[in-house]
């Protein structure tokens, strides 16, 4: 649903502000505005975080996910996700809801982080999140390959069968791991990098608009790496968008696609 904001509400404005030298939003619009993109791109990780923590649950405890991972979790989840990246997004630009919006012309809508805000945002918006999905990541893997050659070695009378079932299982989810980080981290580091190199951040700069654009580009990737390589998420996705999720009786529906 953060992807989805992404697409719908932040990008349509930044490429406006792209096209245009001028803000023609008004002021108001230039106060809510970043707290809007703070919120959609902060809850977007978020929701990568949890999805990571979902599927090391899976992999680490099969036989108990389901009464782990319940719909109502999963709401709790979601819901600090949001409510988490709205108070970072008020707390981050504090400074500019507090004061005039800055014009270098007129009609103009300029955001300016301190360095402080700056290094504050590497940390929570890209070091602590980037930490925790890679470490989730790379022990689904390990554990997945240790799953593999643990049933492997009790399939002897199935061994080609099962052999080549497993390794296809075991090659997808080294393929998943590695196109979401290296999709994650190819979007979000020249960000940090730039800014940290330059001390601060101004929503006016070519370079910045530029890599900012790139990590609203990871937000369209996000579904689309999950459609491809989870079969559940398809599932999930065709509920919500054709809003078969406020059925009554929705909690129950099967995210197997053979049920579907």
């Amino acid at each position: 649903m953060a992807d989805l904001h992404v697409g719908l509400l932040v990008m349509p404005v930044e490429g406006m502000r792209l096209i245009e030298t001028c803000w023609y939003f008004g002021d108001a619009f230039c106060y809510v505005f970043p707290v809007i993109m703070f919120v959609v791109v902060s809850a977007s990780l978020g929701n990568l975080v949890f999805i990571s923590v979902d599927r090391y649950i899976a992999v680490n405890n099969p036989l108990k996910y389901y009464s782990c991972v319940t719909p109502n979790k999963a709401m709790l989840c979601i819901s600090l996700s949001w409510f988490g990246s709205f108070v970072y997004a008020m707390l981050m630009l504090s400074d500019h809801l507090q004061s005039k919006p800055q014009r270098a012309c007129h009609g103009e809508c300029l955001i300016v982080f301190s360095v402080p805000r700056v290094i504050s945002d590497v940390v929570f918006s890209f070091l602590a999140p980037c930490s925790i999905v890679i470490c989730l990541y790379v022990k689904i893997f390990f554990m997945a390959k240790y799953q593999t050659r643990v049933m492997n070695s009790v399939k002897n009378a199935n061994m080609t069968t099962e052999h080549v079932k497993f390794r296809k299982s075991e090659s997808k989810a080294a393929k998943t791991l590695g196109i979401v980080v290296a999709i994650y981290l190819l979007c979000w580091i020249p960000y940090y990098i730039c800014t940290l190199a330059y001390g601060s951040a101004s929503s006016t700069s070519v370079v910045l608009t530029f890599l900012i654009w790139f990590m609203y580009i990871n937000s369209c990737m996000n579904p689309l790496i999950y459609a491809l390589f989870y079969p559940w998420f398809r599932v999930s996705a065709k509920h919500i968008l054709t809003l078969a999720i406020l059925d009554p009786g929705s909690q129950y529906y099967s995210l197997n696609p053979d049920d579907v």
